[in-house]
């Protein structure tokens, strides 16, 4: 009667507790110790159906360290998730498999409780916020041994394929070719460039991973834009107005090259001198990459040696009286430079060697004294060093000079075209600070936005090829360079591409 008794009590006992925590803790499991109970929230409602007199296994189910639930039966979850791979995913992901995302995961213990079965439940939430994740390919980008992007790719090859896109706008598709097989770029044999080496700064690794799918990227366009601008998807755009021209976009947009808005509008323009339609669309924000591109390059220009001016006393003339006795001729020379881009963007320029292929002929004046005179030769001179022209006569609407740049040295010298006396020293909004130079043989020559005042003062007689000032970026304008034109007098322009510059030398 008394062991009886005993039995009886404990039941009602573990009864009462299976009362008392169905009614005070409701939505909430229960971890058992001997003696002790730990109350843990639950994510989703379970109850507690019983207690046992004998612990065993239960499963419980965390996201980002909260609990879930309680899993009766595990293999129901590894077959959800190999259900929803063959339903969903193995088409787009063939030979893979999904897995639990990293913010899940699973613990074992050991209970006196049975637990209710929310299995489906459970599914459902796993389901419903996608915490899972598939077995992909993954491409990090580190410098310094510093891990600063990674994205996530469907197949490899969908990276490589927009890497060599990518590399394109920067390297000729058939030297790049040549590169990648690991042979050089044939030799010049004329003007023009080649690659010499490519690289990338950032250290690049592709590896096996798990991603959720909604973070993978599946197609090229994808990947590619990711190469290009990273995160910043916002871009600025620019409509076509009448008149305009591909460099005068850019002048017109950050002073961007007209190469820079070939590259990063390649979707719609083939070449730098595309006529453009009235109204056309075009991307003004430069790349933002994830990547730097180096590239190195060698580049043949044929470059103007310019004659020396010989000036010789002759006793049997007047002071004050020049004659010329022979006239100068222009020589030329081949000049190789080893130049590096970074982006697609020209940073520095070395000169490598040089060959004479045209002697110059000589100027020589016979004059009364030794004061150099003011009156020109007829023949002009480039005003910079390896000039470049940035934006050409007519290259937007109303643009009636040639843009021209130092392609190694952004801020270098700016010269006197031809001879000639200094007629207007001065300032504008628009042209900040210029000069005339009025070469007393009907034409006169404008250079625009100097980076400081010309040193010298209305009157003082220049030499061609005296340092006039430097290149700079006053009044409107988008890059250091120098508006230049020549003209037979203020309102009369004349293109100095057009009879009195060989522009055809000049990419």
């Amino acid at each position: 009667m008394k062991k009886f008794l005993t039995i009886l009590f404990s039941l009602l006992a573990a009864v009462g507790i299976v009362m008392f925590s169905q009614k005070y803790f409701g939505k909430i499991s229960e971890l058992d110790v001997p003696g002790i109970f730990v109350r843990e929230k639950t994510i989703l409602p379970q109850k507690v159906e019983r207690v046992t007199t004998q612990a065993g296994n239960i499963h419980k189910v965390y996201h980002n360290g909260q609990l879930v639930g309680i899993i009766s039966d595990e293999g129901k979850l590894d077959r959800f998730l190999k259900q929803k791979y063959k339903e969903e995913y193995a088409d787009q992901y063939p030979d893979s498999h999904l897995i639990l995302d990293t913010d899940m995961y699973i613990t074992h213990e050991q209970s006196y409780f049975v637990y209710e079965n929310i299995d489906d439940s459970i599914l459902e939430y796993v389901e419903a916020y996608g915490l899972y994740a598939i077995h992909t390919t993954a491409v990090e980008f580190a410098e310094n041994n510093h891990i600063y992007a990674q994205i996530y790719v469907a197949e490899e090859s969908l990276y490589h394929d927009a890497l060599e896109q990518y590399l394109s706008y920067f390297v000729d598709p058939t030297e790049l070719a040549l590169l990648n097989q690991g042979q050089d770029v044939p030799a010049l044999k004329t003007y023009g460039s080649r690659t010499v080496g490519l690289s990338i700064l950032q250290t690049i690794t592709v590896k096996e991973a798990y991603a959720k799918p909604s973070e993978i990227m599946t197609t090229v366009e994808e990947v590619l834009e990711y190469l290009e601008y990273g995160e910043e998807t916002e871009k600025e755009y620019y409509t076509v107005e009448k008149y305009d021209t591909v460099a005068g976009v850019g002048w017109k947009n950050h002073g961007l090259s007209a190469t820079q808005v070939l590259n990063i509008n390649s979707d719609k323009l083939t070449s730098v001198d595309q006529v453009l339609s009235e109204g056309m669309e075009l991307c003004v924000t430069y790349f933002k990459p994830v990547i730097d591109v180096v590239v190195n390059k060698e580049s043949m220009k044929k470059e103007i040696i310019y004659p020396e001016t010989i000036y010789m006393e002759d006793e049997s003339i007047r002071v004050g009286v020049v004659e010329q006795k022979q006239v100068g001729v222009n020589g030329s020379k081949n000049s190789l430079y080893l130049e590096r881009w970074i982006n697609g963007v020209l940073v520095s320029g070395t000169l490598q060697s040089s060959v004479d292929t045209l002697r110059p002929v000589n100027e020589i004046i016979a004059v009364g004294t030794l004061e150099i005179p003011g009156v020109g030769t007829g023949t002009f001179r480039w005003p910079v060093d390896n000039p470049y022209i940035s934006c050409g006569w007519g290259c937007y609407w109303g643009h009636q000079a040639i843009d021209v740049q130092n392609a190694y040295d952004h801020w270098g010298n700016i010269y006197a075209a031809d001879r000639g006396v200094i007629i207007e020293n001065s300032y504008n909004w628009i042209s900040g600070n210029y000069v005339y130079i009025d070469h007393n043989n009907g034409y006169i020559s404008y250079y625009g936005h100097m980076n400081v005042p010309s040193p010298l003062p209305v009157g003082t007689i220049v030499d061609k090829g005296d340092i006039i000032g430097q290149l700079g970026m006053t009044g409107r304008a988008t890059g250091p360079h120098t508006h230049f034109w020549i003209g037979t007098d203020y309102n009369n322009k004349l293109n100095p591409c057009m009879g009195f510059l060989d522009c055809e030398v000049i990419r």
